[in-house]
């Protein structure tokens, strides 16, 4: 056997023997899971750009003014965690006209939660205000 013969040879044997190697997607699937969350309903651009605004402590004619010009509007925990609500359908459906009715109003949402890479997302199949959560609506 040839040299060129003796080399590809060894480089056969040695691809074969060496271990095989799964590669994974960098990009994890969601997570999805039936939750229950309680927050206030409001407008995206205000909770991102105003750090001092929490769900219970927040300024209710600039989120109703965001909310009626189109705003993303999601909820917001006690804890700070932002959910944004999407539909069960693909493609989505918008879910803004469902929640204008609760926009300021802190409520009560079940439904299946989706995590991505740190974002949130609920499919809401029902949606109650909890009336007995106090809330401070002056916030400038």
């Amino acid at each position: 056997m040839n040299r060129v013969g003796l080399v590809c040879l060894f480089v056969s044997t040695l691809a074969i023997s060496l271990p095989i190697q799964k590669t994974t997607s960098a990009e994890p699937s969601s997570h999805q899971s039936r939750a229950t969350i309680e927050g206030v309903v409001r407008d995206i651009a205000c909770r991102i750009q105003n750090l001092e605004a929490k769900a219970t402590d927040f300024n209710l004619q600039c989120a109703l003014e965001c909310a009626r010009h189109g705003s993303p509007l999601i909820i917001q925990t006690a804890d700070g965690d932002l959910y944004i609500p999407i539909s069960d359908a693909m493609p989505d459906t918008d879910q803004h006209e469902k929640l204008m009715p609760f926009v300021g109003k802190y409520v009560r949402a079940s439904g299946t939660v989706f995590e991505r890479k740190g974002t949130r997302a609920i499919v809401i199949s029902e949606i109650k205000e909890m009336k007995d959560v106090h809330l401070k609506t002056d916030l400038k």
